[in-house]
Order: C-alpha cells, then structure tokens, then sequence
C-alpha cells in the first residue's frame, strides 16, 4: 500500500526527489505538492537568461503540468501553507488539510532585504522568482534601475536589464565585485567588463535611505549625500533559509532547518532539502549540494542506506558574458606564493595560490578551460612539485610541451567530474556513450541530458568529451545526422533539442 508523501516546496530540490522516487520505485508513494508560487518546478538558474531576453519562461521549466499529471502527483500550487500538525501528521493550506505518513520540508530561502528607510516603497523589489524577473524585464530605454549588491544575482539583473536598454547603476558596499568568488584583480576585471557595457558600477558605497514621491521609489541615497535616482531599486544582497513553518511547528532549527546525514529533521518522519535546510552548522544556496541533499533524502524514504556528505566546491560562472572560476582558498596568508598570467590584450587572467607543494586556491578569469583540472588538484591533494613550471599553463602543458587539448581530456579519470551540479563524472558518460545511447532520439544520454539545461557552462567539456570518444572510434555512424569528427561533439550539442527532457 502507498504512503502518502507531502512535499512543502516545488523548488529544484524537492523536484529533483521526485524524480528519484519516480525513477527507483514509483509505486512507494502518493504525492502531493504545495507552492506558494502559482507554478511547478523551475530552473531558478536560467532566471537570468529569461530577464536578458534569451530565454522564454517555458523553456526553463523542469516540470510541466503534464509531467506532473502523468506521475500521478497532486499540485497544490498557488496555496500557502499555514501550518504543520505534526501530532496530527497533516499539512494545513489555505484551502484545507493534507494527511501525510512522511512530509519534506523544502521551502527555501526568502530574499534579504536591507531595512533601510524606505525599503516599503513601491518599486523596491528582490530578485528571486519568476514575478520578480518579470517586474524587471518592464525597465527599458529610459527607465533608470539602482542594484544593491555585487555579487552574482545583481551583476546578472544588471546586466539583464542594462541589456534591455535600462540606465543600469551597481551599488556595492565592498571594495570589489563578487569578492567571495574573485580575488581584487579578477574583479576590477569585471568592473571593466560592466562598464564597456554602459553600466555604472560604484564600490565601497555605503546605502543610507531610499527617496520616495507619492508611494514610489525615486532614489537611493548613500551615506556621502550622492543621490542615485531610479524608477526600480533591486536588493541582491543575500539568501536566509525560510524557517519559519519548521520552528511554529517545533522541529529544531537554527540558521537553518536542522537536518541530519540522511536529511532527516528533529522529527523522524519529517525530512528537509535545500536552502533552507542546516547541516553540521552549514547552509547552501549552490545547486550541486542540493541535488545531493535531494538523493539521499529520496534513499532515506525508500528505506536505503544514504548519507549526505558536505563536498569541497568549485565555482564556474558566466557573468554577464564572462567566464570566472574560483576554487579553493586564494586568501592572501604568510607562507604561500602565488603564480600569476595576465593578458590583458585578450581578457585573461589566472591566479594560483600554492601552499608547500600543493595547489590551495585559483581564481581565473576569460579563459576557464583548465578550471576542473585545477580544482582535481585542489580537492586531490597532489603534489604540484614536479609541474610547478609550467603549472599555470594547464594541464596540455605538463611535460615541458603543449600537446592536442583534447589530449587532458583524454587524459582525465574516470572518477573526474564533470558537473558538480548533476554528480556526473567522465566515467559515467563514457559507459553511456559505450553502451550506444548516443542517439538524441528515443536513445538520449541521461547524464548528459540532465547536466545540459541547468549547467550551460557543460557544454564545453561534455562537446570536448564527445570529440575524444569520437576520435577513438568509440561512436560510429552518424549522431543526430552529425559527421563522426571532432567539431562533431560541439555541434551536436549545439543543436541537440532537449526541450522534451525527462529531467533537467
């Protein structure tokens, strides 16, 4: 007999769940979902290519109102739920109670929002759903936006709205942008980068109060008296994981939602994934944890050992057209060297922090290619001593000469990851393309597949793999009507349809 499984939450987290029961044993649960927001599960991520108009809303949804019909899953969306009757075991929503035998806690994280005076007006809005993106794709020629934040969700509404042909002003409070991913060069590189766009960028800028006429916002202004006028104000200067329904219920909270190694919380038979989840005094607000959260939790209701294990990660962005990767910890402390590349004629800049005889930190910016090779070594532990040389240069240099490129990746392990979001390794895909599920037809690649529409910045490596196997005869024929060369790996995944993926 089925349990009944409720799901607070129709987030990234909650979905991927889904699809792993749906996947391991379909038949275990009756499920049903609740969201606040008036809609399924969406990629979050690919929010910003939908604001700078190079993506629909609908090709960034995971799951459709189809998908969910065809899996037999109850939608409660648009409905917020007000309570959880754990001595009960119901959910209680705005238009009734749901009885549940095991319930997922995955409601998120809430915007933060600076209380300066003002921060009510009309026009003063956060950047997190799919409404608050859709408020900003209005600004265009001759709207004046102010950002508050320089980290990688304002740079983003920046430059989606600046794309838009909105007068875009950045306001940051530190003295260079994204200064959790990027060391002080990095990020004056990308202060020009923003620029060269039209948009304004003003660091170590304190925020005082925010003007208002009549209801509206009209300016920002800082603690120096400089007025900034604008008819938005966007704040994205942070993430806290949403509580709330868990502490009103009594479970034990903290920052976060405590959970422990299986994702279960203070109650057995209530589980929590993603941002709003705390585990051994860590919160998350990256994807690949919470896809990790999201198996062992699916584990733990099918009654299989699973455990959640916190991971050393690599951050691999594109910000407003520009590639940055940072890894590790590129601090400046006594006792470490750094080994430095500039070229400033093509935008590239590469910085490794080396500590004895290993790699600890690396931040690079224009050219990422080597990224998850730095990042093996980083996370490894190997000892850099006998390429220290030619270390910065990659590893189609290690050996005193520059060989293939796709020589690395030929040369890659198969424990080598390839998408830390998704959990996909070069050796699963290379069993994939072995066992001929290389045609995009009814035979698709699932790893790939789900690494491709959330993790865009894949394409690279998984189009350099395909190449590598195409060149050692490992595919045949024709892939998609695509030649079996090497620019055959790039071209097939630059025409690959996906929007009919069974998980994204």
């Amino acid at each position: 007999m089925k349990q009944k499984l409720v799901i607070i939450g129709a987030g990234m987290a909650s979905g991927r769940v889904i699809e792993h029961l749906l996947e391991t044993c379909p038949e275990a649960y009756d499920i049903t979902v609740f969201n606040a927001e008036p809609r399924g599960n969406y990629n979050r991520i690919m929010l910003s290519p939908v604001l700078s108009g190079d993506k629909t809303y609908e090709e960034i949804v995971t799951h459709s109102d189809d998908w969910y019909k065809e899996n037999a899953v109850t939608c409660r969306f648009g409905e917020k739920v007000l309570r959880i009757d754990r001595q009960a075991k119901q959910v209680e929503g705005e238009k009734g109670r749901v009885a549940y035998d095991k319930l997922i806690v995955a409601g998120g994280s809430t915007p933060f929002i600076i209380p300066l005076p003002g921060h009510d007006l009309e026009g003063v809005i956060a950047y997190r759903d799919l409404e608050d993106t859709q408020r900003m794709m209005t600004m265009t020629k001759g709207n004046r936006v102010v950002v508050i934040g320089g980290g990688l969700l304002g740079l983003e509404a920046a430059a989606g709205m600046a794309a838009r042909g909105a007068e875009v002003t950045v306001v940051h409070i530190m003295g260079h942008l994204m200064e959790r991913q990027l060391d002080e060069a990095a990020g004056y590189l990308l202060k020009k980068s923003l620029e060269a766009k039209g948009i304004t960028v003003r660091l170590s800028a304190n925020s005082k109060q925010i003007l208002g006429a009549d209801g509206r916002v009209r300016a920002l202004q800082l603690e120096d008296g400089t007025e900034l006028p604008c008819d938005l104000l966007v704040m994205a200067v942070g993430i806290r994981p949403n509580t709330a329904l868990a502490k009103d219920a009594g479970l034990a909270v903290g920052r976060g939602v405590h959970v422990d190694d299986k994702m279960v919380t203070s109650d057995g038979d209530v589980l929590a994934v993603g941002e709003c989840v705390e585990h051994d005094g860590a919160i998350f607000g990256l994807v690949a944890p919470l896809y990790d959260q999201a198996r062992v939790a699916a584990q733990t209701l099918l009654g299989q050992e699973a455990a959640f294990v916190q991971k050393t990660l690599s951050t691999k962005l594109k910000v407003t057209g520009c590639d940055l990767f940072s890894a590790g910890d590129f601090a400046g402390v006594e006792g470490r060297e750094d080994i430095v590349y500039r070229d400033p004629a093509r935008g590239v800049y590469k910085r490794l922090v080396i500590e004895g005889d290993r790699l600890v930190g690396c931040v690079m910016y224009g050219d990422t290619a080597d990224g998850n090779w730095f990042f093996g070594l980083i996370r490894d532990r190997t000892s850099i001593e006998e390429m220290r040389d030619t270390l910065i240069f990659g590893p189609a240099y290690q050996g005193g000469a520059q060989s293939d490129p796709l020589s690395a990746v030929a040369a890659l392990p198969p424990e080598a990851e390839n998408c830390g979001c998704n959990g996909i390794f070069k050796g699963t895909i290379v069993q994939e393309i072995e066992g001929g599920q290389m045609r995009w037809g009814a035979w698709r690649p699932h790893q790939v597949e789900r690494a491709l529409p959330g993790c865009p910045r894949r394409a690279g490596p998984l189009s350099d793999l395909l190449s590598v196997a195409m060149a050692d005869g490992i595919i045949r024929g024709q892939i998609a009507d695509y030649p079996v060369t090497q620019e055959g790996g790039r071209s097939l995944l630059d025409g690959a349809a996906l929007s009919n993926r069974s998980a994204a």
